[in-house]
């Protein structure tokens, strides 16, 4: 298996490039928009087919290149089905699956952060968003968000994972590049050490986080697949 992890600056936001060794084929999960060309140029350095585009929620700090990638490459566009979004080609459920190659791709439905918020589950790999993140967690306060469904989320889908996957996230702000269930589990600063859910719902009540720079530009485009 192929796996490249790339970084956009501006909304520190992590894609990642996982593909076949033996077909070639090569899915992207969390593509912005502004970085195409960096996808495409690994995409030939690699001799990969792009054949999906997986975006694990309906982006606010960013406009996804999903519709880029499908004219570019004809790539399908795969989103869960309670995203609100009507342009995309597939649309998942908890524990749909998809084959690539050799793996598997299990969607594991994860709201919280947003109605349709759903993580990756790849061998040992789960490709969070922004439902688990390192040391933290997608924000509650906006965007159909919610604590308590994020904390079920997280403890049902992720924390039963065995401890040595492997998280990826959505994004990270300390130039962390992964984690492990495990880890998390155990050290998390809003869910780690088997805090409650009283205690995570206060929590994010109390974080006063600022309203997303990109909002307002980044939802109504992604709600079109980043046209």
């Amino acid at each position: 298996m192929i796996l490249h992890q790339f970084f956009e600056k501006e909304s520190s936001t992590y894609t990642y490039l996982v593909a076949s060794e033996q077909t070639r084929e090569a899915v992207l999960i969390d593509p912005v928009a502004s970085e195409i060309e960096s996808y495409a140029h690994m995409l030939k350095q690699l001799n990969l087919k792009l054949v999906y585009s997986l975006d694990t929620h309906v982006h606010a700090d960013h406009v996804t290149a999903a519709n880029l990638l499908r004219t570019r490459f004809g790539c399908k566009t795969v989103l869960h089905r309670n995203s609100g979004v009507d342009c995309g080609d597939i649309f998942i459920t908890d524990r749909s699956a998809i084959r690539v190659g050799e793996f598997l791709i299990e969607a594991r439905y994860t709201p919280g952060h947003t109605n349709a918020c759903t993580s990756y589950v790849i061998d040992t790999m789960v490709f969070t968003g922004d439902a688990l993140l390192i040391d933290g967690c997608g924000r509650t306060d906006f965007q159909e968000g919610n604590a308590e469904t994020l904390y079920d989320s997280i403890h049902q889908q992720i924390f039963t994972l065995p401890d040595d996957t492997i998280v990826y996230p959505g994004h990270d702000y300390k130039g962390r590049l992964s984690s492990t269930v495990g880890h998390e589990r155990e050290s998390n600063s809003r869910l780690g050490q088997g805090r409650s859910k009283q205690d995570f719902v206060e929590i994010m009540k109390n974080l006063d986080l600022p309203y997303p720079k990109k909002i307002d530009i980044a939802l109504p485009a992604n709600k079109a697949c980043g046209k």
